[in-house]
């Protein structure tokens, strides 16, 4: 959390310590929050001032998470059977100026419910004097997956960011580790692990001031955990260098403490806090974004919203469709050869809907995968359904054909279907990820007859032309789609 004016640090600890629920109330109202944790079915995730939010299915969120300590900006790191939990005791401005404190500590759960909820004593594993230039606060975990070290990143815009290494047994600091600086110009830091590289992610720009907050999060990435870490055009970030993830969009800004979450192979989504959503008073809330990777770079991707598209299937190229006889369009025909171009040309309108859904059954129609030709058989619209509960960073989704009430739907012989109108069923609803190379995969929230939520089975290109359902596969082209504009070539 980066130094602050001394008005603005008073309300900031009026609102975090003094009353520590005022800042937790309502969902998802959160700053500084840890990287997702799932704990028994649920999610989890910690902030500044001691609480935190839970959620049932990963989209909708309330207050209620509990950790002691208060204190700020904390991360959360399953090891085994246990999770621990790593925090800024003070520093960045806050309750000592940058003097501060970063301590370990450990729960067999996060759920306060259960009656193995209780937290070990906290062990300080550094300081900060508040006369050199740095900051033990705003720390990250990273459990190197190679070696089976324990890292942990901190520090603020006063100074440097530093590195020191934890026992991954005890949560204390490995015995004569020596902290080492791997960056500057930013703060609340986080450590990722992925295809032989080490990336540091953190904060940069100014937090804590609403709608006028400029956060957004960068990154660099080395061979080696204990750096240099440098950009996309090599500069060190030791020296001020990172590349953009995600900054400010939309309604949104300050984009700042990252947090990644594995979902499957493919599947990963990004947290952080927005400083100020703008359609909500501006308070700092919780986002969860689709993490995308391009060119071994991570990359913030876009929620998906409502609208009207092509559905395209990777394996081919071929667009999913109704599955339902052809209907020409009429054209007034000119001999190539003898084309006169001294005549003006104009525009063939679209074929309608109107024009072709008489053709169409009435009751069940399939589906199938065949050349896109703008025809309304071929034009899905996709809606968000607010009542029907969602996952990690969407709600479910209705698949209709556009301008009708005709849904896509799973069968309980796992294929697919259309049935002329949307009863909210959860056949009826999908799952809609986009995955780190950019497709999407999409799932039936549950196969008829299936007692529990469905998370194997997606829409799967059988051959060219045959769509169904099959496991999911990120390594086989057949289990991924493109959700692409009407425009979109």
């Amino acid at each position: 959390m980066r130094h602050i004016h001394l008005t603005l640090f008073f309300l900031l600890i009026a609102s975090f310590f003094v009353n520590r629920s005022a800042a937790q109330v309502g969902a998802p109202y959160i700053h500084d929050p840890s990287t997702l944790a799932e704990c028994d079915g649920k999610y989890y995730t910690f902030g500044t001032g001691g609480g935190g939010l839970i959620s049932d299915d990963g989209w909708s969120w309330h207050s209620g998470a509990q950790r002691p300590g208060g204190g700020a900006a904390p991360d959360v790191l399953k090891i085994g059977n246990r999770y621990l939990i790593i925090y800024g005791a003070t520093g960045g401005g806050l309750g000592g100026g940058h003097n501060g404190r970063i301590l370990t500590m450990w729960n067999r759960t996060l759920d306060p419910q259960s009656p193995d909820f209780r937290f070990t004593e906290p062990v300080e594993v550094c300081t900060s004097d508040g006369m050199e230039d740095q900051d033990a606060i705003d720390p990250g975990l990273l459990l190197d997956p190679t070696t089976g070290r324990l890292w942990a990143s901190y520090g603020t815009y006063f100074g440097s960011i530093r590195l020191i290494e934890l026992d991954p047994q005890t949560g204390f600091r490995v015995k004569g580790n020596k902290e080492r600086d791997i960056a500057i110009d930013c703060e609340a830091t986080d450590l990722i692990y992925r295809d032989g590289w080490y990336y540091l992610l953190g904060t940069h720009g100014t937090c804590c001031d609403g709608v006028n907050s400029t956060y957004n999060i960068v990154v660099g990435r080395s061979r080696s955990v204990e750096g240099p870490y440098l950009d996309n055009v090599g500069r060190d970030m030791l020296h001020g260098g990172g590349r953009m993830v995600i900054a400010a969009h939309q309604r949104a800004c300050g984009p700042g403490h990252f947090g990644r979450t594995i979902i499957d192979e493919g599947v990963e989504v990004m947290s952080c806090h927005f400083e100020a959503d703008l359609d909500r008073n501006g308070r700092s809330v919780l986002a969860i974004r689709p993490l995308l990777w391009q060119n071994g770079w991570p990359v913030a991707g876009e929620p998906l919203r409502g609208g009207t598209f092509k559905i395209i299937s990777e394996r081919r190229g071929y667009s999913l469709e109704l599955a339902v006889d052809f209907v020409r369009m009429k054209q007034e025909r000119e001999r190539f050869w003898d084309i006169d171009l001294s005549k003006p040309t104009k525009p063939i309108a679209n074929q309608t809907l109107s024009e072709v859904i008489g053709t169409w059954p009435h009751d069940e129609i399939r589906v199938r995968c065949s050349d896109y030709m703008a025809r309304p058989h071929q034009h899905w619209t996709i809606t968000p359904v607010d009542s029907a509960g969602g996952y990690l960073s969407n709600p479910y989704f209705r698949i209709t054909i556009e301008g009708t009430n005709r849904v896509l739907a799973a069968t309980d012989t796992k294929e697919l279907t259309t049935v002329s109108s949307f009863t909210g069923a959860d056949e009826q609803l999908w799952r809609i990820e986009q995955l780190t190379d950019g497709t999407f995969r999409l799932m039936p929230k549950r196969i008829p007859g299936t007692p529990t939520l469905n998370t194997r089975y997606c829409l799967y290109s059988a051959a060219d032309s045959t769509p169904t359902l099959a496991e999911y596969d990120f390594q086989s082209d057949n289990a991924k789609w493109r959700i692409a504009s009407l425009t979109e070539k």
